[in-house]
């Protein structure tokens, strides 16, 4: 072994640690997964080699066979794996093994609750290929060297997993990276040919490079050992250009699990080739989980892509729109050239065509998934919903599609879930109900007793609650479905069209013409408070109400708006009260106009509440009701 130099001891990032530690406690129950996920970052080091080489043919060295070789020691109790690719300097060996460069990892960290089980999954969404080594090893040692450095510039790392790690530099003749893991006393089980080849053929077979163990060779009595002989024991083809017929599930399960690095089995999977004016393979996966920088736009997101089967780019954004993020897969074009770069991508024609017919291959596989298996779909609204209703604001070609794939809570379905369909919506919906009737807030409680949905309960009217912080930006991109249109009920002047009978029109305008000097005197009483006072049709039970004016914006968007530092556009609410109410009868009685305007008031502060808005002014609201409890006591 070459004499090392430059030896340091540097300690892990807090994150991996604990990382570490639960690798260590025997998390997985499923051990052999080491070794999937350290022949899978083997696989993206020469993935990564192939593709810097197109433009740098020297970092070949004169070494263009890649491959990956896995092999043992039972007697040191030690399994090896080496690749050929791009390897790592010293500086690459501190950054990827001593930290965890990701987005999200904060919130990892905040969510690990201790509890093993629920923590395994944690792991799962978070991906941490290289740390499994833990899981069978008491010691790591990663001897490597990237491309196109000398020799000389090796990098030995090695580490207990405890809360430090040794690294030194050493003469490394071959680029590329070796792992030795020294088994724990109760793991070797693994230092066999016959586990490493099953495990390799269960795991990896999808690996589109040979994985190479030794040759079971027994030598003759009284001869030396043979000279060392390989064989590749996977399929290696990539698994995209086989036919649909020849892969099977548990196939198409595992290339997710290594190219998502994810522990889960994916929810659904579209595999297709095109063929004709533009030609590539691509296979799609919708994940069963969301990652941890979901709703971080700016995160790494994308398509794996492929030119003519070269490793090109790990996330290219360019395939599918920033609404589908959370897809991952491989698209592999015959139709791009192989120095292709993020920027080119972005203004190719090309990619604006493969791009349109991706995203409707995902939104179709979502509609399948929706259709054939709803309560899969269940869990990926929970999971997915919020980043779907960023779609119909920025894909106005499928809007219809997104908008069939939505789910929302209604007053038809109990307990708050988002399960309706607006297909299901309007399958239900009232004989001449040419509308899609649905009302915003902040939480599923203050939706479902709004007073605005007094007069659609009474009539039997389904209306869907949206409660999302998204819900009302949404709306103002999503102007109907199937032609009916979307009517907030509690915007504007609620006109229920064919649902009000011509003698419940004909009584309403009778009803505001017999109020008229009771509006004039509360519009007076109300003053710059509000923008018009009216008669109400939507209230059965309750006094009053406030309507948002068909322009303004709701709550929703004004809290946005507000949170974000942006000035908020100056509106005033509608007055709406109930005629046939007590409080109204008494409101319209009262002679003294001081005590009149106190209650005016009151009922407005209340109305405010109601629709879930705070009030402007909490201390006069507390002394005019004091004021009006001690008149009532006397």
């Amino acid at each position: 072994m070459s004499v090392e130099t430059q030896k340091e001891t540097l300690g892990f990032q807090t994150e991996v640690k604990q990382l570490l530690h639960l690798m260590i406690h025997s998390l997985y129950s499923n051990k052999e997964i080491f070794l999937r996920e350290l022949i899978s970052n083997a696989s993206d080091a020469v993935d990564k080699l192939r593709f810097e080489a197109l433009s740098k043919p020297d970092l070949l060295e004169g070494g263009a066979e890649l491959k990956i070789r896995v092999s043992f020691d039972k007697d040191a109790k030690t399994v090896t794996l080496e690749d050929n690719g791009i390897g790592m300097s010293r500086e690459d060996a501190i950054t990827h093994l001593g930290t965890i460069a990701k987005s999200g990892t904060a919130d990892f960290m905040k969510n690990l609750s201790g509890d093993q089980k629920k923590d395994s999954h944690l792991i799962g969404q978070f991906g941490v290929g290289f740390y499994s080594a833990f899981i069978v090893a008491d010691k790591v040692e990663v001897f490597s060297r990237r491309a196109g450095l000398p020799a000389s510039e090796g990098v030995h790392w090695s580490s207990k997993g405890e809360g430090d790690f040794e690294i030194a530099t050493v003469d490394k003749a071959d680029r590329g990276t070796r792992i030795v893991l020294h088994l724990k006393s109760a793991e070797d089980e693994f230092a066999d040919g016959y586990r490493l080849r099953n495990i390799i053929k269960k795991y990896s077979d999808h690996i589109a490079l040979p994985i190479e163990l030794p040759k079971e060779q027994a030598a003759a009595e009284g001869e030396a050992a043979p000279e060392l002989e390989w064989e590749t024991v996977n399929r290696a083809s990539a698994l995209w250009t086989r036919p649909r017929t020849e892969v099977k599930d548990e196939e198409y399960q595992e290339f997710y699990k290594h190219i998502a690095h994810d522990f889960e089995n994916p929810l659904s999977w579209s595999h297709n080739k095109v063929e004709g004016k533009l030609e590539y393979s691509s296979l799609l996966y919708v994940p069963a989980r969301a990652p941890f920088d979901l709703y971080q736009r700016e995160a790494p997101r994308g398509l794996k892509l492929y030119v003519q089967r070269v490793f090109v780019m790990d996330q290219a954004e360019s395939f599918l729109p920033l609404y589908l993020r959370f897809i991952k897969g491989v698209v592999d074009s015959n139709d791009l050239s192989l120095n292709v770069s993020r920027e080119i991508l972005q203004k190719d024609p090309i990619i604006d065509s493969m791009k349109s017919a991706l995203t409707k291959r995902v939104l179709d596989m979502l509609e399948k998934l929706a259709k054939n298996e709803p309560d899969q779909y269940k869990g990926f609204w929970k999971n997915f919903g919020q980043v779907m209703k960023e779609g119909p604001a920025e894909d106005f070609a499928n809007k219809e599609k997104i908008a069939g794939l939505l789910r929302f809570a209604s007053t038809h379905e109990d307990g708050g879930e988002q399960v309706v369909a607006l297909t299901e919506y309007l399958a239900r919906a009232k004989e001449g109900q040419d509308k899609i009737y649905y009302l915003t807030g902040e939480t599923y409680a203050q939706v479902k007793n709004s007073p605005h949905l007094e007069v659609f309960r009474k009539k039997g009217i389904e209306v869907l609650l949206l409660t999302d912080r998204i819900d009302e930006w949404l709306m103002s991109y999503l102007s109907d479905f199937d032609g009916k249109g979307f009517v907030d009920v509690a915007r504007g002047d609620l006109d229920l069209g064919k649902l009000d009978s011509e003698e419940d029109k004909k009584a309403q305008e009778e009803v505001a013409k017999d109020k008229e000097g009771l509006i004039e005197r509360l519009k007076v009483a109300l003053g710059d408070a509000v923008s018009e006072v009216r008669v109400s049709h939507r209230l059965t039970d309750s006094p009053a109400i406030l309507a948002i004016g068909e322009q303004d914006l709701g709550l929703q968007m004004r809290q946005i708006l507000e949170a974000s530092g942006q000035k908020v556009p100056d509106s005033k609410p509608i007055f709406e009260f109930n005629p046939a109410h007590p409080l109204i009868a008494k409101l319209d009685a009262e002679q003294s106009e001081e005590r009149f305007g106190d209650l005016s008031h009151i009922l407005f502060d209340q109305a405010a509440l109601a629709a879930g808005d705070s009030l402007k002014d909490p201390a006069a609201y507390v002394r005019r009701l004091n004021k009006l409890l001690v008149e009532l006591s006397v």
